[in-house]
């Protein structure tokens, strides 16, 4: 297979308007879509992932949605070993691959590779963490963190959990910061392709408009009650990577943990839209951190992206 073959990255923020601009593209017949979201490969989590309805997805298909199911665990090292597959079969069809979705994480790792033999996921130990948390709070295990790996407690916040955990459950079972492990190893670099990197950044004050919006329809379409099928379906507990996608946690805790009154319910949908801000705005982070090293076309808006894209791509 020849080199430099290009790949286009669509990212941005939730709510930003980067499917439909993948979509406007894949109109143009030389592309595919394959999302690069970390909340849309479960199954079952439709109305709170805002995924492409059945019909959308009959039009415009897209790759690496409804891979897996809500318990199961998928990583960014596993979203790059799919991906460069998929992006070798599109190639092979003389069609170019259009990544499109907010999970910075893996397209970071599919911009500048993976450390290389990091230890796996170690329940045991996450349980033993969390718990600790739960007791002593989560400035006890920052401090932990920062006794063994200085580095890393210069990187994360106390806020950073899941950041936390994973750095500590790597010296734990390693023996070794995960900051040092890093530093040692090399990287994966898909070196035979070409990105094109473009990022949809509205305005704040639009962006979140349109997450008000969205979460709005959310609940009017029946999120809780897709969430409440979940809960019937499958063996679902608030410490599964799923449940963490923003709207299912706090429906999740609504649902199981309260009374169901207006008063809990209105609580949860703040919460809920608090959290999707959050995670916004994290995504904001990522891009600005990837722009550093990385050449980016950014647009504010969704038609000044489409009228670039065509030009570029028509």
């Amino acid at each position: 297979m020849s080199s430099n073959l290009p790949v286009i990255n669509l990212m941005g923020p939730t709510a930003s308007g980067k499917t439909a601009l993948a979509c406007d593209l894949y109109e143009r017949g030389q592309f595919e879509i394959i999302s690069v979201d970390s909340a849309l490969v479960y199954r079952d989590m439709d109305i709170g992932t805002a995924k492409p309805t059945k019909q959308e997805q009959a039009q415009y298909p897209h790759h690496l949605i409804d891979i897996i199911s809500p318990l199961d665990v998928y990583s960014a090292a596993q979203f790059v070993e799919d991906a460069c597959l998929l992006i070798d079969e599109i190639h092979a069809r003389d069609k170019t691959p259009i990544l499109v979705g907010g999970t910075m994480l893996y397209f970071k790792a599919l911009l500048e590779g993976l450390s290389d033999h990091l230890p796996n996921a170690d329940a045991q130990i996450r349980a033993e963490i969390e718990h600790k948390a739960n007791e002593q709070g989560w400035q006890a295990i920052y401090d932990e963190l920062v006794n063994v790996d200085p580095l890393a407690g210069q990187k994360f916040k106390v806020s950073d959990k899941q950041r936390i955990i994973r750095a500590l459950e790597v010296f734990k079972i390693t023996g070794k910061p995960i900051t040092q492990l890093q530093a040692e190893q090399p990287k994966n670099l898909p070196y035979r392709y070409i990105f094109h990197n473009y990022a949809l950044l509205p305005d704040r004050v639009e962006l979140h408009k349109r997450i008000e919006q969205r979460l709005r329809s959310m609940w009017n379409i029946g999120f809780l009650n897709e969430v409440e099928n979940l809960i019937e379906k499958y063996d679902i507990c608030d410490d599964l990577p799923s449940m963490r996608c923003v709207g299912y946690r706090q429906a999740l805790d609504f649902l199981i943990k309260s009374d169901r009154s207006h008063k809990n319910k209105m609580e949860m949908e703040d919460k809920a839209l608090f959290s999707t801000r959050q995670l916004a705005k994290r995504q904001y982070t990522w891009l600005r951190s990837l722009q550093e090293t990385h050449c980016f076309k950014t647009y504010l808006t969704i038609k000044q992206a489409q009228e670039d894209l065509r030009n570029s791509y028509g």
